[in-house]
């Protein structure tokens, strides 16, 4: 196979184009700690961090779990347990991307420098946590959560604890999401001894956990409103998620998990987008 077919195999593996699910968090970091649009070449090089971040962090996870991925039915035809890839050129996609995010960071200052080891150990770290902690599902929620904070310093190079409001909320929006996810390997973890939510307590239980934390997101939400006093614009957005989060969870029950690739892919970068062009459009409207 020819390099640039590895390279398109490698971006379908880890599903690059998912990348909108937490870039537009990113943005809307950007936009509150800027007032509106920072300059457009911190934009360019928060968005490079953001991309080569994630596509590190998916191909470290496929290369990390490729014998996990094997063993599951639902993931054996994976990259790399299908012998497309090898993990050594997943695992040299994975360092390539991680030294084009330290390049990015090294642009927007000398805080994003210095953090961008951290950043990349949480993104990457999350990998190994379904080993040792059910609770697997808020780590991958902070390694999607960081990026608003992380945004938050490349605009103002220092870090404001107002955003970590807009970390907590992506935070438990992602775990909810990722604790409904396991669902669909809900035998297969309890077989093999791999931690989650739905293997810890069963798939009723976990939907209620994940309501909860989905309510805890929206909390954060409407603090983080308050807290930036933002208009009606932002309030509208917050309204719009919440009732995009309860249409998800109407459509996939316990009892009926078929349309919940539907509701993790889809509707979590419509959620992600329209937040965003809410709070911009409040931000853009007051200046």
């Amino acid at each position: 196979m020819g390099l640039f077919r590895k390279i398109g195999t490698t971006l379908e593996m880890i599903k690059w184009e998912h990348s909108i699910f937490v870039l537009p968090f990113a943005m809307t970091g950007a936009m509150l700690a800027a007032g509106g649009w920072p300059a457009a070449s911190k934009l360019l090089w928060i968005i490079v961090c953001m991309v080569s971040a994630r596509s590190a962090a998916m191909a470290f996870n496929r290369w990390a779990d490729a014998s996990i991925d094997a063993a599951n039915p639902r993931t054996s035809n994976r990259a790399i347990p299908a012998g497309l890839l090898s993990p050594g050129f997943v695992g040299g996609f994975t360092l390539a991307m991680a030294a084009i995010f330290v390049f990015a960071a090294s642009r927007l200052n000398h805080l994003a420098l210095l953090l961008s080891p951290l950043a990349l150990a949480i993104v990457m770290g999350y990998s190994y946590t379904k080993r040792f902690t059910r609770w697997s599902h808020l780590f991958l929620g902070l390694a999607m959560g960081i990026a608003p904070s992380a945004a938050w310093i490349a605009v103002r190079g220092a870090l404001d604890p107002r955003i970590l409001l807009l970390t907590a909320a992506v935070l438990f929006w992602g775990a909810g999401f990722d604790v409904l996810y396991a669902c669909q390997d809900f035998e297969h973890d309890r077989k093999v001894g791999l931690n989650s939510i739905p293997a810890a307590i069963g798939i009723p239980a976990a939907f209620w956990v994940s309501n909860a934390m989905h309510a805890t997101a929206l909390g954060f939400l409407i603090v983080l409103a308050k807290v930036f006093a933002l208009g009606a614009a932002a309030w509208l957005g917050i309204a719009v998620v919440a009732s995009l989060l309860l249409y998800e969870h109407l459509i996939v029950s316990p009892r009926d998990l078929r349309r919940l690739n539907a509701a993790f892919f889809t509707m979590n970068g419509v959620i992600a987008i329209l937040f965003f062009a809410f709070v911009a459009t409040d931000l853009l409207w007051r200046r």
